[in-house]
């Protein structure tokens, strides 16, 4: 293959569902302080970048996690539009890929199965920036080894390790990270800590968040909304020299506040003093073995993990929720030579929701299992196509309130496909089937009355088609998707949910800087109806068009970086029976980072969001269609500076 057509499809990856979310560039290691949008380097991390698979895949830019560091995951996600967060706190954010919310992804931390079902009105997605080094988004369709659930995609957060602190010859290092935001008053910190010695290296990772409520562009005081989290993060592992690698980690995220008695609204029915105490805890644990030097037909991985989310909220009706999921695989790639390999294993997970209110004895549970094997294979065909195609054959037994059990079965199958035209031009697509089982759900909607015997096992078809174009540093790319989910469930009934829609990208890249652009659409229905958010609550989230733009840009002052983005979302016409449009907004954000030559282990930042004291709510903060519903609006301007130390 020529040059230019193997850089065509190597780049080919950058955007899929909304452009590549690219990832951000530290060529000298763990202390290099130039963060870019440009994908190559955190792309390369992926063991499977390449392959059609990850045709739609979307990578987080290193630009993005580091200003997303003292931020949440709006600022982790703020360059695709394809990836959308709604809710404003880290306790109420919601993410919607393509429409689709991310409770019908495959999602994992470090390997570990998340997606715990919680109270519909906080995310059953709680995750410190602060903590990431890799986030990847495989939107619309999954491989077969992103185990089950993922429906309509797969959401893959990996957290640093020591190595990602520490040069090869340190034995000891770490950062100190400090904040302060004006609006609200927000002071964070957080503190990391490495070392490694003879084949053992650890990590430890606390952080601090404090603060007031904040105020939105048009100068409201949103109750509820002080910050007061707690974060930590700690790993082990060991790797012999002859590359066998364990790890074990751990990390709890706790948010314990004052929040709206619905804490994802800014108020109801025009009442935003009605508080109550939100105590959520969020853990997650695994352990992870592999080779690191493994190579040809002999290439074992083994995770075991647990993931837990516990929401106590004391007044009025002493509710305690908590939902888990032990996860296990066994794994094995085969490998054939170049890219062409095949992943083949065994997962399992057993999940459960519960919830409890001692002062009334109320204790109610829902329970499922899932055993799968499964085996995807990436090929190339020949110098222009690659092929990935893969199988699972799951087993489930679900068991609902009332004891009742039930027992499903089900084959998903997934085949991507990309060909490279010319040199420049590369096309891609995809399909999907995948069933999805009966799913658990929130444990604080559970009624005693349900009935089981018509539930219906989930089974979700999807299908992308797309390009991507290269010519010299410009990249432009889109495609089109279609997500449909038969049996969704709510409660004790099953429905059927559609999220369709297009994304298109470009990314142009110079000596000095780049720029990326970003605008995804889609329209969702229930039963064959537009949908407002209620009716597709749990399910997706009525979008429309939302677009992104991103610029960074070094300086002749030696050290200084400077950049912003563009934060924007079209009128979007609602359907029948709703009370409101969706009115159209557009946030500018800007920064300037500097780190003096002379103390390279020393950055300063300083940024700028909603520069214009834009009064508006993220277009996935659920309830902008209904006047009862008091929308919880974004931040308005808001000052802040950050310094890292690295030492």
């Amino acid at each position: 293959m020529s040059h230019s057509a193997a850089r065509s499809r190597h780049i080919a990856r950058f955007y899929a569902s909304t452009a590549i979310a690219l990832a951000g560039a530290t060529a000298a290691g763990a202390q290099e302080k130039v963060y870019q949008l440009d994908p190559i380097f955190l792309e390369a991390n992926d063991p499977y970048f390449g392959a059609a698979d990850r045709a739609t895949s979307m990578y987080v830019s290193g630009l993005e996690l580091e200003q997303a560091r003292t931020g949440d995951l709006k600022d982790v996600f703020s360059g695709i539009a394809s990836v959308s967060v709604g809710g404003a706190l880290p306790l109420t954010q919601k993410i919607y890929v393509n429409g689709v919310d991310m409770l019908n992804l495959g999602v994992t931390i470090d390997g570990t199965a998340q997606n715990n079902r919680a109270f519909h009105h906080v995310t059953a997605n709680a995750i410190d920036p602060g903590l990431l080094k890799q986030v990847r988004a495989d939107a619309t369709i999954s491989p077969a080894d992103a185990g089950p659930y993922a429906l309509a995609g797969s959401v893959v957060f990996e957290t640093i390790d020591p190595e990602d602190i520490l040069g090869a010859d340190d034995m000891f290092g770490g950062n100190l990270r400090l904040s302060y935001a004006d609006n609200g008053d927000t002071a964070q910190a957080a503190l990391t800590l490495a070392g490694q010695a003879q084949g053992f290296s650890w990590l430890a990772y606390g952080k601090r968040a404090t603060g007031n409520d904040y105020e939105s562009g048009d100068g409201t005081v949103m109750r509820g909304t002080a910050a007061d989290l707690n974060s930590g993060l700690a790993k082990i592992a060991y790797e012999a020299d002859t590359g066998h690698r364990f790890e074990l980690s751990g990390q709890r995220l706790r948010d314990d506040a004052l929040r709206q008695f619905r804490a994802n609204f800014g108020d109801f029915f025009g009442d935003n003093n009605n508080l109550r105490r939100y105590d959520t805890t969020r853990d997650s644990y695994s352990f992870h073995y592999e080779n690191t030097q493994a190579d040809g037909m002999w290439d074992p991985e083994i995770h075991v993990g647990y993931s837990e989310s516990d929401i106590v909220v004391p007044d009025p009706w002493d509710s305690n929720g908590t939902s888990g999921t032990w996860s296990a695989t066994v794994q094995n790639t085969f490998s054939f030579g170049g890219q062409n390999t095949v992943v083949a294993g065994l997962d399992w997970q057993d999940r459960f929701g519960e919830y409890r209110s001692p002062l009334y004895g109320d204790h109610f549970e829902e329970q499922s299992q899932n055993i799968g094997v499964f085996a995807q294979a990436r090929m190339d065909l020949d110098d222009r196509t690659r092929i990935s195609a893969g199988l699972r054959a799951d087993r489930q037994n679900f068991e609902g309130l009332d004891g009742s059990d039930q027992t499903n079965s089900g084959l998903s199958g997934n085949v991507s496909l990309s060909y490279a035209m010319t040199d420049q031009l590369t096309l891609r697509g995809g399909v999907s089937s995948v069933f999805g089982g009966i799913d658990i759900e929130d444990n604080y909607t559970y009624v005693p009355s349900w009935q089981y015997d018509d539930l219906e096992p989930a089974r979700a078809e999807n299908a992308t088609l797309g390009f991507d174009w290269v010519q010299g540093d410009l990249v432009i790319g889109g495609d089109l998707f279609l997500t449909r989910i038969d049996n969704a469930r709510s409660g004790d009934q099953n429905f059927d949910f559609e999220s369709k829609g297009f994304n298109l990208g470009a990314q142009y890249g110079w000596n000095t800087g780049s720029a990326r652009f970003t605008l995804s659409h889609s329209d969702i229905s229930v039963n064959g109806q537009d949908s407002a958010s209620y009716e597709a609550l749990d399910f997706g989230a009525p979008l429309g068009t939302v677009l992104a733009l991103e610029v960074e840009q070094q300086t002749a002052w030696d050290g200084l970086r400077v950049g912003g983005w563009i934060d924007a979302a079209l009128d979007y016409d609602m359907p029948e029976g709703a009370e409101n449009d969706l009115d159209a907004y557009t946030v500018l954000n800007v920064f300037a980072e500097y780190t003096p030559p002379r103390h390279d282990n020393l950055t300063i930042r300083a940024e700028v969001q909603n520069l214009f004291d834009t009064d508006y709510a993220d277009r996935a903060t659920y309830g902008h269609e209904y006047e009862s519903v008091g929308v919880l609006k974004e931040p308005g301007r808001t000052v802040s500076l950050v310094l890292v130390s690295e030492f």
